[in-house]
Order: C-alpha cells, then sequence, then structure tokens
C-alpha cells in the first residue's frame, strides 16, 4: 500500500538551481534587451511593464494549475480509500 511519502516528488537541487539561473538569465536579458533598444523612453517602458505583467501572470498560472492538480489527487486519494473501506466491509460481512 502506498504512503503519503511514495507519491511526494522532490526535485535534485542541481535541477532547483538550474531552474532558477534560467529563469533570471531570461528575466535579465529580455530587460536588458529592451532597456537598450533604440526607441523612446516611452516604448521601452511599455515594453518592460509588459515583461513584468506576463512574468507575474506565469507565476500565477503555473500556481494555479499546480494547486488544481494537487488538489485533484487529494480528492483521488480520498475517493479511493473509501471506495477501499467499503470494499473491505462488503467482504467482510458473512454472506
Amino acid at each position: 500500500m502506498d504512503t503519503q511519502f511514495d507519491s511526494m516528488r522532490l526535485d535534485s537541487p542541481s535541477w532547483v538551481f538550474f531552474v532558477k539561473i534560467s529563469f533570471v538569465s531570461a528575466l535579465g536579458g529580455m530587460l536588458f534587451g529592451v532597456a537598450v533598444m533604440p526607441v523612446e523612453i516611452w516604448m521601452r517602458g511599455y515594453m518592460i511593464l509588459g515583461t513584468l505583467f506576463l512574468t507575474g501572470s506565469t507565476f500565477t498560472l503555473a500556481k494555479t494549475l499546480r494547486d488544481q492538480f494537487e488538489g485533484s489527487k487529494m480528492i483521488n486519494k480520498l475517493a479511493q480509500a473509501r471506495t477501499e473501506k467499503l470494499l473491505k466491509e462488503y467482504g467482510a460481512q458473512p454472506g
């Protein structure tokens, strides 16, 4: 039977480091590129604000999808536990 810890998946420290460095590099590169674009200041400001808003929205979307997935996993576990309990009770009855 599974335990609670069997379903936990932990990422390796090197993967977490890679993800963080990738994010910082991508965001920093984008902001630097926009900052040195040969356009008027209001266009750069618009692009930077758009980049920051898109980044924030990406975090919000990722967290929401993760929460939905985790929530559905718990619901499935509860439903499975109820089913197993009913099957055990049914199998224990003389009949």
